[in-house]
């Protein structure tokens, strides 16, 4: 009965699309505007070279009805405590705040409560290593040892640490194994650690692909030293503040004693030794800052069209699937739609961060209690596609 009811709101929202279609609901070159900068960065960026198309009123409500049928089913009310955003041509068309980010303070969730994006952290630093890229500052065919000559490793690339194909052990599993849990890793810590104690390859370098946080919390540190600056100073200063993200900061040691937790049920998870290294996690934001993040990505105010262009492309081809990873997003080929996204998972933080290409929506859950049902909320992006498809994405 509930899918019957989900078919019934789906077929009048494609009704509201079939009579609306004549009037451009899709997007175009955009009008010239001023470049923008912000006097505190040295960071400029683009002139937005795209610009989306109005969604006429009443399809925007078919939008929202069509997308609130399907929290209410499948989310609302399976214990969800979180935020979410659901967007169509650079308009958000649904949002609702729920529960509470501490349940100890009884301190509720609103629009400016930022959330541990976990792994959705990937795609700020690996956009952030494209943009030093796109400036000259480093390329990506540089090998690991110029950045880090005290590693045993030979033959990686930083392509492959974007593409999570250097063939790195995670470090989440050999810290976990030996390090002391009474003293907090930072990503030097791991370096070092890596460097003495050797930990084996996975595989060799660029021969298959391997999802692993190692690769990303390296990229930090290639941050650092090309920048001069502390990963978390650098992404305020030169990719947050010029974006207008007021509510996003990367979480480090010095941020420890007001950690939040995130929870399994009522219980909070405490800290642990590698709640402190960053470029894999540790990025905090809000579903509004991820909205004006996903709308820079259409608009090419951070990166230019043709390194997103480059970072969409599949690198994982050894093994035929609709399944893939880019350069800093997995990837997932649907039918002939491209949907570009990360999901997110720590501790008890789950998150859903999905990127409709071809049809410029967007869904972003972010969630600081354990609810399987953010990852599978994706399936509402039939809303806008057509395309009923409940694979489930990878984590």
């Amino acid at each position: 009965m509930k899918k019957k009811r989900f078919l019934i709101v789906q077929n009048l929202l494609f009704v509201f699309i079939i009579v609306f279609v004549s009037t451009g609901c899709g997007q175009g070159p955009a009008k010239p505007a001023a470049i923008l900068s912000n006097k505190d960065s040295a960071q400029v960026l683009n002139e937005p070279d795209f610009t989306f198309s109005p969604l006429p009123p009443a399809l925007s409500d078919a939008y929202r009805l069509a997308v609130q049928d399907y929290y209410d089913k499948h989310l609302a009310h399976s214990g969800f405590n979180g935020a979410i955003l659901v967007a169509k041509n650079g308009e958000i068309v649904f949002e609702d705040y729920r529960g509470y980010i501490n349940f100890k303070t009884k301190e509720p969730i609103t629009p400016n409560t930022p959330f541990h994006l976990a792994s959705i952290s990937k795609t700020f630093t690996g956009m952030t290593i494209l943009k030093l890229w796109e400036e000259g500052r480093l390329s990506l065919d540089d090998d690991l040892l110029k950045y880090f000559p005290q590693l045993p490793y030979h033959g990686i690339t930083i392509k492959m640490l974007l593409s999570h194909r250097s063939g790195l052990p995670n470090y989440l599993n050999f810290m976990d194994s030996f390090w002391n849990k009474k003293q907090k890793a930072t990503n030097q810590d791991v370096v070092n650690y890596m460097a003495f104690h050797k930990p084996k390859m996975e595989y060799l370098p660029g021969k298959a692909y391997h999802y692993n946080n190692t690769n990303f919390m390296l990229l930090a540190l290639v941050i650092e030293q090309i920048t001069h600056q502390a990963y978390p100073q650098y992404m305020k200063d030169s990719v947050f503040t010029p974006l207008g993200l007021k509510d996003t900061y990367v979480f480090s040691c010095k941020d420890t004693s007001h950690y939040t937790p995130t929870y399994v049920g009522n219980w909070p998870y405490p800290m642990d030794h590698l709640d402190c290294t960053y470029g894999d996690k540790n990025v905090y934001s809000t579903v509004r800052d991820l909205f004006a993040w996903d709308k820079s990505l259409y608009q090419h105010t951070f990166l230019k069209a043709s390194t997103l262009e480059m970072a969409y492309l599949p690198e994982s081809n050894e093994g035929r699937s609709m399944h893939n990873y880019g350069l800093g997003w997995h990837l997932y080929f649907n039918n002939g739609d491209t949907i570009v996204y990360h999901n997110g998972k720590w501790h008890g933080e789950n998150n859903n961060f999905t990127r409709l290409i071809d049809h410029t929506a967007t869904i972003i859950i972010l969630g600081n209690k354990q609810n399987g049902n953010i990852f599978s909320a994706k399936n509402m992006g039939s809303i806008f596609s057509g395309k009923v498809d409940e694979t489930k994405f990878e984590e």
